[in-house]
This record gives structure tokens, C-alpha cells and sequence, in this order.
């Protein structure tokens, strides 16, 4: 089975977060979830890019660099929304990188290298008219990273929802994040192999 690194929502590390990672750990997978915010969660996701923001994101990328540094190199990254910004950091520079699962949000592939490394795959979720993902570049940079390539794909599920895979918040949508952990946990299991 895989090994996630993944790295939480400007949220914090919420029970939802949790819930997530531990779906993943039933289907066999070992996840590993450090908390970015030192304990500090949010209800809000302006208050939570507020608290980044005064974090510094730098700080935060640094923090996920430190947990990646203690853990195995053949790993793979996930992040949900915010938490995209480290996973595909680490995906894109760090040696041995198994995959990267980027949800709610995608950097152009041009701010951490030239090009996304060969042989990683990649899945991209967010939905269609979700306003943080499609108006503010995501959708389009998750477009420019899976064009022409066989092994990245973007998966787009109708709705307006950013932490669409949030259990218990408002903004959770139960069909579509059934489907994105199955497809999640289908690229798991592939590289897990």
C-alpha cells in the first residue's frame, strides 16, 4: 500500500481533515497529517488565509518540508486546497515522489521547476464553479499540468463547494467526495504496488 504525506485546508487540521485521512487508512494506505497551524483551526476560510497569511507562507512551506524530511523519499503528496501549495511543492523538487494528489487548488507547474517531474502522477480535484478554484487561475493551472499527459488527470465535479470533502461542514457534498476518494484511493493502490 502507499504512503501520503498530506497536508491540510487553510481551515487547519479539522475533524474533516481527519476523517479524510482516515478513509484512506482503511482502504490499507498510511497517512501521516502534521498540523501546519500548531493546533490553531478555523471555521472560516477567510479568518484561515488570514492566519497563513500572518504565518508567512513561506513558514508553511518550510513546516511541510520538515515533515516530508522525516519521512520515507518514495512517498505520495496531498494537499487540500492550501495544503496543495507544499504537497506540490514537494512533489515537483523532492527525488523519489510517488504521486501528488492536489485538491481545490494547482500552482502553475512554473513556480517550483521548469516542468512536473517524469513518471509522477498526478490528480487534480475541484469543482466547476467552486469560485477559489475556477476564478482565481487553479482550474486553469490544473489544465496546463494534465495536458498531454496520460498519467495526470483533472477531475471536475458539478457545484460551487472549495472543501467539498469537508465531513461535517456546510460545504461538504457526500457524492463527490465518494467519488474523488475513490479515484484518490485508485491511484494509491496503483502505486502502492
Amino acid at each position: 500500500m502507499a504512503e501520503v504525506l498530506l497536508f491540510h485546508h487553510s481551515l487547519g487540521l479539522t475533524e474533516g481533515v481527519g476523517a479524510f485521512a482516515d478513509t484512506l487508512r482503511r482502504s490499507g494506505h498510511t497517512v501521516h497529517v502534521p498540523d501546519l497551524y500548531e493546533g490553531r483551526t478555523f471555521t472560516d476560510l477567510e479568518a484561515g488565509v488570514g492566519h497563513a497569511r500572518e504565518i508567512g507562507f513561506d513558514t508553511l512551506l518550510a513546516r511541510g518540508e520538515r515533515a516530508a524530511a522525516e519521512l520515507p523519499a518514495e512517498i505520495v503528496y496531498a494537499g487540500l486546497s492550501l495544503g496543495v501549495v507544499p504537497a506540490q511543492k514537494l512533489a515537483q523538487t523532492r527525488a523519489g515522489a510517488l504521486g501528488a494528489l492536489l485538491l481545490g487548488a494547482c500552482v502553475p507547474v512554473a513556480e517550483f521547476g521548469a516542468a512536473w517531474p517524469q513518471g509522477v502522477p498526478a490528480q487534480v480535484h475541484g469543482m466547476d464553479a467552486d469560485p477559489y478554484f475556477v476564478d482565481e487561475g487553479d482550474l486553469a493551472s490544473a489544465r496546463a499540468l494534465v495536458a498531454g499527459a496520460p498519467d495526470r488527470r483533472l477531475f471536475l465535479y458539478p457545484g460551487t463547494a472549495h472543501l467539498f470533502t469537508e465531513r461535517g461542514a456546510p460545504s461538504f457534498v457526500p457524492e463527490a467526495a465518494a467519488l474523488c476518494l475513490e479515484r484518490v484511493t485508485c491511484l494509491l493502490d496503483a502505486v502502492g504496488r
